[in-house]
């Protein structure tokens, strides 16, 4: 996906969240290729990124509280600081992803892959991990409550 394109469509989902949901329209990037994109702290608050393709994105400090992401590729991806209650990121790829400080609170990651992810202080609780892959993730000071 292009830039120019992106940013229409980022245009509009803003418009739709500040019209509260009246006017514009709702982010749909389902399977879109936005690989090494930077979306540091847009508001895809409730966008469709399923299945989407954000290897290397850089998403710092983004908020995408109730977006879905099933299936999303987010290898390497930096959600430092991301607003991510509520997420549905179920069968989402995060290897390596960088989720410091990340407020993941309710967020479904049923399966999950989120080995070596850094997820230092970030915020796990009440979110669904069963059968996620948390082989070599960095957990310190992470709140599983």
């Amino acid at each position: 996906m292009d830039v120019t394109e992106l940013k229409v469509i980022l245009d509009q989902h803003k418009l739709w969240i500040e019209s509260g949901r009246k006017k514009g329209n709702g982010a749909n990037l389902w399977g879109a290729d936005l690989e090494g994109a930077d979306l540091e702290g847009a508001d895809l608050r409730g966008a469709n990124l399923r299945g989407a393709y954000l290897r290397g994105a850089y998403l710092a400090g983004a908020n995408l509280e109730g977006a879905n992401l099933w299936g999303a590729y987010l290898w390497g991806t930096n959600l430092r600081g991301a607003h991510l209650q509520g997420v549905n990121l179920e069968g989402a790829c995060l290897l390596g992803a960088c989720l410091r400080r990340a407020n993941l609170e309710g967020a479904n990651l049923e399966g999950a892959n989120l080995r070596r992810a850094n997820l230092q202080g970030a915020n796990l609780q009440g979110a669904d991990l069963e059968g996620a892959n948390l082989w070599g993730a960095y957990l310190w000071g992470t709140n599983l409550r």
